[in-house]
């Protein structure tokens, strides 16, 4: 389990609204895009559609790394996402919803677009020079 984050790297996790997630395409390119996310307990939650290229990626590699905005103050983490079909933990569903607006993480944005919700647990902090 990685150290303790210092309190304004906890403050921006949860209120930051994106973060750049970087997942492998299968020629080993990287992958890189925005996204909305919670962060509780050294998780990181992603939603996505179950047909997208994060989640194409993420099942045939599970690597990934993630970014907060703002270059002076860097917050780069590193994991392995585990692919959620279905089995949203309902602490996750409410998270969402109260960072975002009532938002439902499993409500399609598209009509045939199953989600799937990333689950990825913190293997290495990057917070500005140090690793963790």
């Amino acid at each position: 389990m990685p150290a303790p984050l210092p309190p304004d790297v906890e403050a921006r996790l949860a209120h930051e609204r994106n973060v750049w997630l970087c997942t492998l395409r299968p020629d080993g390119s990287p992958h890189l895009t925005p996204v909305w996310f919670v962060h509780a307990d050294g998780v990181w939650w992603v939603g996505c559609e179950a047909g997208s290229v994060k989640a194409r990626n993420v099942a045939a590699d599970p690597r990934v790394s993630l970014a907060l905005e703002g270059g002076d103050h860097p917050v780069v983490a590193e994991g392995a996402a585990r692919l959620h079909h279905g089995d949203f933990p309902p602490a996750v569903v409410a998270a969402f919803a109260d960072k975002y607006a009532g938002w439902d993480i499993r409500k399609p944005v598209t009509p045939d677009g199953a989600r799937v919700l990333l689950e990825i647990p913190v293997r290495r902090w990057l917070l500005a020079g140090t690793a963790r």
